[in-house]
């Protein structure tokens, strides 16, 4: 390729070097053993085929953009039309009539005949003449537009492959033997022009295999190293916080999953190691309890305690449930956001340095430079898929030896996905709802049967319930056909005059979200008309309807989490989705999902299939990169615990790598170190 060429792959692709270029794979196959006749040529959606035959006739037609050359094509059985629309000059020049070529394309039908616009041509037989199984590789319209193809892809990678004598192995002897894996020279060949379906299949497996163990490794030894030289605060006691709180002042009795989860935690805490812990919990499953005596542990051995929120409004529900339940036992709460008042602040100031302020909740604002402690022994971050690696780690400061970290989050995380992303945490996991919770009923409605929804909706508020109403957007927009706050709250007013309304969005005034959520809240108000700002740590066990407007606009995990705001009394609860009747078949497919099941870790599979991991993980884990070139975390996992198993092994035989047969293994992490240096850099 010239310097041009080169350029533009650079530009287009990042393609720089051959290894660049070896390891741009495929989407996937056409079969080019089959010769196709035209005669047999059928149905509206035909596969792309390759035809035998002659051209019988060029016409160039049009003027200007419009021009394009067209050729006769017949192989004995019938006749198509071969356009193209670009090159013309070119093409005129290199392809004849009565010569016999294969021609490979699409095939539709246009004006009753046969057709194929753009196709690849060549002489049978010629250098370069593509046959067998042949990959399609992913190309922008830029690289399409100036003659880049699949078989100039293929082309360069066979040009690669026939001149390189000698490729290097890139995984050691033992795990190849043990996986009955290929070799790194046959895995290429046969992932860019396999030999047959089955040698594809195990060129995928090696390739696949290869890029997960690698990824599982360098995170499993940083998590071993990590475990094994980072000091922790070792707490050893359980005293009167904890005591106190847990014989007089629990609100209700633990589930046993959350008792495993506190067991768990207290063994952490007692090793003398930072414990790095990651707390999984459906929505309801009462994490925040879990949490504050965890806090309260802390407590009991002379340390402070801190829980970040993303939202005001999520911290500011943790302050006021928190502080309530601990109140009578002396325990000194408050709460930091970037609203809180001056003198509020230099008195959280005071109390933290002076060790006399016990929990401090707040939002980023805890992270400042400003905020020290006197003695931070306990971290709790919420929602953590909200922060960044950086915010969370600036938190790790405030005290000379590491405090011990809880993450949380409400957002289930798929198993192949904790294995990767997570892979350096230990996992709890809270899977059973507190006594007397009943699954909430999910219901899809479309926007004909809003006169009925409404009734239903009257029914809920004539017994003393409340009801959600959630919109996608504020305020109207011409460009998008979707229902707005505004228009909803006037809407509903007019709908519900008997009945108070409040509304919430986050372009508000804190003062002003915080006057409406407390309207909300103490059942000032019946109705909350708001924006998804209302998706996590809203807490009004009295609210049993929840209403989300264009539902086909949101995600699966986000639908889940807004359904969690109801169903936390003991009252039956009810989601009600409402859309247009004409929608995709795959938004179909996703609400009627909801419809089908409360189980949050059954929906973050489901969303990870239909999204694919990159966008899941986008929405749980800010600034870790997915830079799989072939591995799926969302189909393969089978080959995640595989590479993971193997990792754990190779370390447990060899924790430093230090034995001659792992030497390839020190080789390829510092090589691979640039592309996986912030997986599992968690907390």
């Amino acid at each position: 390729m010239g310097p041009k060429r080169a350029e533009l792959l650079d530009k287009n692709l990042g393609i720089r070097t051959y290894h660049d270029l070896l390891y741009h794979f495929p989407t996937h196959y056409v079969d080019r053993t089959t010769i196709r006749r035209i005669v047999d040529f059928q149905g509206a959606d035909m596969p792309s085929v390759q035809v035998r035959g002659r051209f019988v006739t060029f016409n160039v037609q049009g003027e200007g953009a419009k021009t394009r050359l067209t050729g006769l094509f017949s192989d004995g059985s019938g006749v198509m039309e071969v356009v193209w629309f670009q090159r013309i000059k070119f093409l005129r020049e290199h392809y004849h009539t009565n010569t016999e070529y294969v021609v490979f394309g699409k095939p539709t039908q246009f004006n009753g005949r046969w057709s194929m616009v753009h196709p690849e041509v060549d002489a049978p037989g010629a250098p370069g003449a593509q046959e067998g199984f042949r990959g399609v590789y992913p190309l922008t319209e830029q690289l399409r537009n100036r003659g880049f193809s699949s078989k100039t892809f293929s082309t360069a990678v066979t040009t690669i492959l026939s001149g390189m004598t000698v490729l290097s192995e890139t995984l050691p002897q033992h795990i190849i033997a043990r996986h009955n894996l290929l070799g790194i020279r046959d895995a290429l060949v046969n992932i860019h022009t396999p030999s047959s379906p089955q040698m594809l299949e195990r060129a995928r497996m090696r390739l696949k295999f290869e890029e997960l163990f690698y990824l599982q490794l360098d995170i499993q030894r940083y998590a071993r190293r990590r475990s094994s030289t980072t000091q922790g605060l070792y707490f050893p006691r359980i005293g009167k916080f904890f005591n106190t709180f847990y014989s007089d002042f629990l609100p209700f009795p633990l589930t046993g999953a959350q008792k495993r989860v506190i067991k768990e935690i207290r063994a952490d805490m007692a090793t003398g190691r930072q414990m790095n812990r990651l707390l999984q919990g459906d929505v309801g499953s009462g994490k925040t309890l879990v949490a504050l005596l965890t806090m309260l542990i802390a407590l009991d051995n002379g340390t402070q305690a801190c829980l970040m929120a993303p939202t005001e409004i999520l911290a500011t529900q943790h302050f006021e449930t928190i502080s309530k339940m601990v109140a009578p036992m002396g325990v000194n709460v408050k709460l930091l956001t970037g609203s809180t008042r001056r003198k509020a602040r230099e008195e959280i100031d005071t109390q933290l340095t002076d060790g006399s302020l016990h929990i401090l909740i707040g939002t980023h604002a805890v992270i400042e430079d400003r905020v020290r402690f006197r003695n931070l022994g306990f971290i709790v971050i919420d929602e953590q898929h909200r922060f960044g690696v950086a915010q969370r780690a600036r938190l790790w400061t405030k005290n000379t030896t590491p405090p011990h970290v809880l993450v949380m989050t409400a957002t289930p995380i798929p198993r192949t996905l904790a294995m990767t992303v997570y892979g350096d945490l230990d996992v709890s996991v809270i899977d059973e709802l507190p006594p007397g919770r009943k699954p909430v009923q999910t219901l899809l409605r479309y926007d004909e049967e809003r006169f009925a929804t409404y009734q239903g909706i009257g029914r809920q508020l004539r017994k003393g319930r409340q009801v959600y109403i959630v919109y996608p957007l504020i305020k109207e927009n011409e460009k998008l056909d979707l229902r707005s706050l505004e228009e909803g709250y006037e809407n509903i007013c007019d709908t519900f005059r008997d009945y108070r309304v409040a509304y919430l969005h986050g372009k508000m005034r804190p003062e002003e979200k915080d006057y409406q959520m407390q309207l909300f809240a103490t059942h000032q108000a019946d109705i909350l008309v708001s924006t998804t700002v209302i998706e996590v740590g809203v807490n009004v066990p009295n609210a049993t309807t929840m209403v989300i407007e264009n539902s086909e606009r949101f995600g699966l995990s986000q639908l889940h989490q807004l359904r969690g705001r109801v169903g936390r009394g003991g009252e039956q609860s009810y989601c009600i989705l409402m859309t247009k009747r004409k929608i995709a078949k795959d938004t179909r497919k996703r609400l009627e999902l909801m419809t089908a099941t409360t189980d949050g870790f059954e929906i973050a599979e489901a969303d990870m299939q239909m999204r694919g991991p990159g966008d899941i993980e986008g929405t749980m884990q800010s600034g870790i990169p997915f830079d799989l070139h072939i591995a799926n975390l969302a189909t393969d996992g089978q080959i995640v615990q595989l590479a993971r198993d193997t990792a754990c092994a190779v370390l447990d035989a060899d924790p430093s790598l230090a034995a001659p047969e792992n030497s390839l293994l020190v080789r390829q992490l510092a090589l691979l170190s640039s592309r996986l240096k912030d997986w599992s850099r968690i907390s």
